[in-house]
């Protein structure tokens, strides 16, 4: 048996990219999952590819901006496993731009999702959490969120406040539940499509091929703060590539 064999384990943002490398690591080490995203075909295949394994999977078609959603999420995970040990705020977008590109509706998206998306996960799991007296919140932040750069003014902000609502959660948290921020750097995942500034995706396209790192390391990252005894919390881990300013 390992340290995470039986534990249950809700994902946003699961069907690609961290999101699906944690699913993938955390099945192959005998969780059982609850999958959430908006791309309903895909996670079906994650969760086929689960089942195929040995594991044990189930799936809703989730939008972390709507509190509905995410509700529902955790309930599908008790009502099918009787308990919720995790819950992986991860689903997040970055559709980053200079400032005076004016793009409004892509700044009102990043909240919706990146901030208001982990709090609606808080709303539905930490009542659940502190009934049951145990549970664990990792919340996916990024390097945006501990160092601004150019065009990223909008996302920068989002992840500083994914931190921020992290650590005042720890906080608040007392001695049954835990909270880890995962901070990755330059991943190789989904993020660079949603960039319309073709300047800007060029160059991230551009750095991403030198230096991304795959999915699978933060995966492990997260596998290790869950597979920690009840009474060790791991407050934050950064990940990123070794090329990485």
């Amino acid at each position: 048996m390992t340290a995470i064999e039986g534990k249950v384990v809700a994902i946003t943002g699961a069907s690609s990219g961290i999101g699906e490398a944690t699913a993938l690591l955390l099945a192959s080490r005998g969780a059982k999952l609850a999958l959430g995203a908006r791309r309903l075909d895909r996670l079906e295949s994650l969760a086929s590819r689960i089942v195929a394994s040995g594991g044990e999977a189930v799936l809703l078609r989730t939008d972390v901006r709507r509190r509905d959603d995410l509700a529902a999420l955790v309930n599908l995970a008790l009502e099918r496993f009787d308990k919720i040990d995790v819950l992986v705020n991860n689903a997040g977008i970055g559709p980053i731009s200079p400032l005076d590109d004016l793009r409004v509706e892509e700044w009102e998206e990043m909240i919706d999702v990146n901030i208001k998306g982990v709090l609606y996960g808080i709303a539905a799991a930490l009542p659940v959490f502190r009934t049951q007296g145990f549970g664990h919140f990792v919340n996916t932040a990024s390097t945006a969120g501990l160092i601004t750069r150019p065009t990223m003014a909008v996302y920068s902000g989002t992840k500083f406040a994914v931190r921020a609502i992290s650590e005042g959660l720890r906080q608040e948290a007392g001695d049954k539940l835990r909270v880890t921020i995962i901070t990755p750097g330059f991943v190789r995942t989904d993020f660079i499509e949603t960039v319309n500034n073709p300047v800007v995706k060029a160059q991230l396209e551009e750095a991403r091929d030198k230096f991304a790192i795959p999915p699978d390391a933060i995966a492990r990252a997260i596998a290790f703060a869950v597979e920690q005894p009840a009474e060790v919390d791991v407050g934050e881990i950064i990940v990123r590539p070794t090329a990485q300013g």
